[in-house]
Parts: structure tokens; C-alpha cells; sequence
């Protein structure tokens, strides 16, 4: 079905508004160079403006060891959803004041609430609490602990269209800062991010300043994310992995069959969403294999005719940076995805931004999934510039850049795919492309009886 003229054209023109885009005849992809730091405008601001976030620079005077900090929210389940927050106080409540009018709260959750120790560092009770049921795209206005500041946020649509920013590998830079603000000014209803979120990498106070970064946002729509190399921090013989990431981020895993917060599905209107751990057994004996298969051969393309997959190591990466780390778990589900007919895969890990045809088993197949490398958030260690020649039959679009990225899904068949470069106060829109659901291809009915097999059988 083709997408009606009047609305292509209020898209684009919503896409121009909101957003700046490359000047004519200005360098994009390989060809385009980021000046050094130094010549940016915004820079030093930022810089500037990151340093007060840390843990080491003296506290408000009119903070409370009672009032919430590091606010975010997560679907949990049909019409429900996760508000998770910190206080120093371990005698505050884990309850949740809402409802549809400011200061009017005509509702409240109690939840949970866990903490955890990591060498010298102690955390603070971490508060997670279950809300709902709500109504679809409404403002519901709450306040965490029984008092202190409100906040709002805004439930996604039932159905299309419905708009995603997507971003990976954040960090807590200046670029993460001038990125979070490009998201901020292109309207969204919710965030996808396949990993990497504080670059904490052991030192426990990042968790804490990178929740404060991110509070602004995170606290007014959903943050869907799942874990990178990043989250791992373990120390062998003495502590596992994942601990701050799972005590900080609790995602919907329980509400869809999984066993592990490391990996998860969710749905959001007409749009199925499949979180996978890279870094988590994934071979075709371990947990997350059986439970991807069974969440699988669930979904119901009527009722969801759009099927993503984020994960943080890339399956098709042209970059020199990380090459082949994505291989093994790709030679066991990329089968499964394949059979499932995925319109998309979303990664990370690699410090640069890459579109892929729809490809499989390594070649073109337009019954196979686009592939997106986006682990351009804005993270400490920097670009990965350097690209493999000749670039491969199935790369279509790669930059060096920072940036991020927005899927609009405006119906059951076509999505409207852009990425910005990140220009310190511009979020120029670099790439952009239409994509089609394979839902509403002859995919689904050539292969369904062959490869329903693979996800049906034992």
C-alpha cells in the first residue's frame, strides 16, 4: 500500500521543521570530516555544564536525602508502566502518587525496592513501582516516595503512527549532552537504546550522574534499552555481571516469559520489539535461544505488523572497529529472525553509523532485515573512523559521526527511517530512507509454511 500523498507530504514537512538537514552539496557519509572539538561552538558549555552533574560537586542546598533522583520510566505490560527512582533515604516508601491533572493524584502503586554494594560503593535504595492501567497517549502527572517534586509523562499511542528515537552507546560527554538535547527537540513517544548507557565501567557514581543526565528525558517518555560489553563490569571470583544494570534498569522481562533482564520483548502499538543480550549465552542449547523462539512464533502480524530486533555487538558491520564480535551469535539467530520475517535489527557497539540493505546470510535478500549500526550516542572513547574497502554490496549509508536516530512508523507498512548527525546546536538529518514491513509483502506467504518449521519445531 502506497503511503497517500497528503500524508508523505505532512511528514516531510513535520521532519523539516523539527529538525535541520544537511546544506546542499555539504559532505555526508564517508566524505564528510567532524571538525576538531576545539572549533565547535558549543563545547566548553557543555563540558561545563556535564561537571556539575558528578557526584563530587557539592550538592544543592535544597536537596533531601528523601526526594527522588535518577527518575525514568519503562513499559511494564499492557498499559502499565515502571517508574524507577533513588533516594538516599532508606526510610521512603516505594509508592507512586499519579494521575491526569497536576497536583490531582487520584491514584497510587506500591512497588519494590532493592539496593546493592560494589567494592567502596554503597547505593541508594533503589525504588521500582508498577503503575497502571493507564489510558493510551495521555499526560499523567506523579510524584515518587509520597512527596517531592512532580513530574509527567505521556503513555504512548495504541496505534500507528507512532515515532521512536533511537540511540546507542550514550556515555556522559559533551556530545552526549548535545545529543540528548536533538532528541529533546524532535517530538517522540518513546526511546530505544541497544546498550551502553553510562560508560560507568566499574566506577559506581557514573550510574548515578548518568541518571541525572538522562532524568530530563527519560522521565517523561519510556527508555526501552538492553545491555552492551559496557554493563558487564565483572570482577571474576568476586562479582558477577550486570549487577548496577540490573538493580538500575529493570526492564519488562517477566511481563513477556523471559527468565533474565538481559533480554525481553514489548509491545507498542502495532510494532512487536525484541530486546537480545550480546552478552549472554545465546548458542542454541541456552535460555535465551528458547525463549527467542517461543516469543517468536507468538507474534501475531495482524495484531503487530512490525517486527524489531536490538541487540549491541552488529551482525553486519563494514567498520574496522569490533569486526567478527557479532558473528557467532548471528550464525545462531539469524536463522530464527529470518523465519520470523524481521523488518529490522538494531545495533550498537560500533562508535559510528551504518544502514544496510535488507540482507541475509551475508547477502542481498529482500526477505531478510535492514540492519542499523547506531552506537553514535556520544560516548568518552570517541569515533571509529576507519571503514573497510570496498565497502560491501549490502552497505548503503556509513558515517563517522555522533548523532541519533527517528523511526516514524506512520501504518502497518511504511516507516519513515532518518539519522542526525550531531552539530553541536543542529541535528542535521544525514540519512533517509522509507522502509516497507515485510508484513505486507509476499515474504510472509512464500516461506511461512517452511520457516514457521524452524520456530515451531522442538
Amino acid at each position: 500500500m502506497a503511503v497517500p500523498p497528503l500524508l508523505l507530504f505532512l511528514l516531510l514537512l513535520s521532519s523539516f521543521s523539527s529538525c535541520a538537514t544537511a546544506a546542499s552539496g555539504a559532505p555526508v557519509g564517508e566524505d564528510y570530516v567532524r571538525p576538531p572539538a576545539a572549533a565547535r561552538r558549543c563545547g566548553l558549555h557543555h563540558r561545563k555544564a556535564l561537571l556539575s552533574l558528578f557526584p563530587w560537586s557539592k550538592k544543592k542546598d535544597s536537596s533531601s536525602a528523601s526526594d527522588p533522583q535518577q527518575v525514568h520510566i519503562s513499559l511494564a505490560g499492557e498499559k502499565h508502566m515502571r517508574v524507577t527512582f533513588v533516594t538516599d533515604d532508606n526510610s521512603v516508601p516505594s509508592v507512586v502518587d499519579y494521575g491526569t491533572e497536576a497536583g490531582t493524584y487520584t491514584s497510587t502503586s506500591q512497588g519494590e525496592s532493592t539496593s546493592y554494594s560494589y567494592l567502596m560503593y554503597s547505593s541508594g535504595k533503589i525504588h521500582h513501582v508498577v503503575i497502571g492501567p493507564l489510558n493510551d497517549n495521555t499526560v499523567y502527572y506523579y510524584r515518587c516516595g509520597g512527596h517531592g517534586p512532580e513530574f509527567q509523562f505521556k503513555t504512548p499511542p495504541s496505534q500507528f503512527p507512532l515515532s521512536l528515537a533511537v540511540v546507542g552507546d550514550l556515555g556522559q560527554t559533551s556530545w552526549t549532552t548535545s545529543t540528548l538535547n536533538h532528541i529533546k527537540q524532535c517530538a517522540h513517544d518513546m526511546l530505544l537504546l541497544p546498550g551502553d548507557l553510562s560508560y560507568a565501567d566499574y566506577m559506581q557514581h557514573l550510574w548515578d550522574s548518568f541518571g541525572t543526565l538522562v532524568e530530563p528525558l527519560a522521565s517523561t517518555r519510556p527508555w526501552m534499552v538492553t545491555e552492551g560489553n559496557h554493563e558487564k563490569e565483572r570482577i571474576p571470583f568476586f562479582k558477577s555481571g550486570f549487577q548496577s544494570y540490573n538493580a538500575r534498569w529493570k526492564m519488562p522481562y517477566e511481563e513477556s516469559e523471559s527468565t533474565s533482564n538481559l533480554y525481553y520483548s514489548f509491545e507498542v502499538a502495532g510494532v512487536h520489539a525484541i530486546m537480545l543480550g550480546s552478552y549472554t549465552d545465546y548458542d542454541e542449547s541456552s535460555d535465551q535461544y528458547s525463549w527467542l523462539k517461543a516469543d517468536l512464533a507468538k507474534v501475531d502480524r495482524k495484531r503487530t505488523p512490525w517486527l524489531i530486533v536490538l541487540l549491541h555487538a552488529p551482525w553486519y558491520n563494514s567498520n574496522w572497529a569490533h569486526q567478527g564480535e557479532g558473528d557467532s551469535m548471528m550464525a545462531a539467530m539469524e536463522p530464527l529472525l529470518y523465519a520470523a520475517h524481521v523488518d529490522m535489527v538494531i545495533a550498537g557497539h560500533v562508535h559510528a553509523y551504518e544502514r544496510a540493505e535488507r540482507v541475509y546470510k551475508g547477502g542481498l535478500d529482500p526477505c531478510g532485515a535492514v540492519h542499523i549500526t547506531i552506537g553514535d550516542g556520544g560516548n568518552r572513547e570517541g569515533l571509529a573512523h576507519r571503514y573497510r574497502n570496498p565497502k560491501p554490496a549490502w552497505s548503503v549509508f556509513r558515517e563517522a559521526s555522533f548523532g541519533h536516530g527517528e523511526l516514524k512508523i506512520v501504518n502497518a507498512t511504511h516507516a519513515h527511517w532518518t539519522w542526525h548527525r550531531n552539530d553541536d546546536e543542529e541535528p542535521v538529518r544525514t540519512d533517509d530512507v522509507w522502509i516497507t514491513s515485510l508484513a505486507g509483502s509476499g515474504c510472509i506467504q512464500d516461506g511461512s509454511h517452511e520457516y514457521r518449521k524452524i520456530l515451531m519445531s522442538p
